[in-house]
């Protein structure tokens, strides 16, 4: 892991922030922190990159890969899906049927919003794009809810690493990220779950004054 953040520290630019959250949003497991942090602290530190179009760029890359398992899903179908699932290939790629059912259970839960608080929520932002394929959700929501989640997810990385950049030196950089990604995770998962509540919280309050009216 060492040895790939610096070959990433050493050709960071938009095209390679695009690349490899494109990997990272899609069925190959990449941790999104070894880009986006580092990106925003060449950032600070040497000017050649700007903190909103790291977000751009980021957010770009997370819906080309989201679109990829999308459409893979949408192609295959259910059975493929499960069946790959099952398979050592799949595992190596750290996907399982459990997985991919716990995605599938919670994009069935919260429908399409899910797929915006999915993208928050580790082990299950990489994998919320294949339920929403298998149940061909309309392509603009699935869009914009990706969009918003990865939006999100990123700036929260991104505010971490301009942080680093002005408090640490380069070369402890790579320790504090690996030390850190656990709490961010943990963090964006709680406010997931607040909001979540908050959201359930107005549907069902909504329901009730549309039963209330009849």
């Amino acid at each position: 892991m060492e040895e790939l953040y610096i070959w990433i520290a050493d050709n960071l630019n938009y095209g390679t922030v695009t690349l490899f959250m494109a990997i990272e949003s899609s069925f190959i497991p990449f941790p999104s922190e070894i880009i986006m942090i580092p990106a925003a602290y060449v950032a600070i530190n040497q000017g050649t990159m700007s903190l909103p179009l790291i977000v751009l760029f980021g957010t770009l890359g997370a819906i080309i890969g989201a679109l990829v398992n999308y459409f893979l899903a949408l192609w295959l179908g259910r059975p493929i899906v499960h069946k790959f699932a099952d398979t050592k290939l799949s595992h190596l790629l750290l996907i399982d049927r459990p997985g991919v059912e716990k995605a599938e259970a919670y994009f069935a839960e919260h429908g399409a919003v899910g797929t915006f608080f999915g993208r928050l929520i580790p082990a299950i932002r990489q994998l919320i794009s294949i339920p929403a394929g298998l149940a061909r959700m309309n392509m603009a929501k699935f869009l914009v809810f990706t969009a918003l989640g990865a939006g999100l997810w990123n700036s929260v990385l991104v505010g971490l690493g301009a942080f680093f950049g002005h408090t640490i030196p380069e070369d402890v950089l790579i320790a504090q990220v690996q030390h850190y990604s656990d709490y961010v995770k943990y963090a964006i998962g709680g406010v997931v779950m607040i909001g979540l509540i908050y959201y359930i919280y107005l549907v069902v309050k909504a329901n009730r004054e549309t039963a209330n009216r009849k």
